[in-house]
């Protein structure tokens, strides 16, 4: 019987072949597997588009509620700029003192000196 020498250079171009093949199959099987799972992507995508649906349906609810905050707070401001009090507030601060405040908005002499004293004094 012959005796089987391999050499270090022998060995190497075995082990640089079955690393080709290793790496051609790898890439073989990740492009199939990409192609070749389309149901998959489908029962992996259901249960991310209930999710989306969910999450939509959170959004327009939102949406529902600010349009009402945004509404109530249009009131809110509307109703306080027609109070004889904002309106002193905006004359107090324009400089008017507390005899014409009193005379203008319809309120006490002792509040539109109060009004003068808080407003001047911010604005100062």
């Amino acid at each position: 019987m012959e005796a089987l020498v391999i050499t270090w250079r022998e060995l190497l171009i075995v082990v640089v072949l079955i690393l080709a093949v290793y790496i051609a199959e790898v890439l073989l099987l990740t492009r199939k597997g990409k192609a070749g799972r389309p149901w998959r992507k489908e029962e992996e995508s259901e249960p991310k588009l209930k999710q989306l649906e969910a999450i939509e349906g959170e959004l327009a609810q939102l949406r529902e509620q600010v349009l009402k905050l945004r509404s109530e707070l249009d009131q809110m401001q509307t109703l306080q700029a027609k109070t004889p009090y904002s309106q002193a507030i905006q004359l107090a601060q324009q400089g008017l003192d507390a005899n014409q405040l009193a005379a203008n908005c319809g309120i006490s002499r002792g509040e539109a000196e109060l009004i003068v004293a808080l407003y001047r004094a911010n604005a100062t």
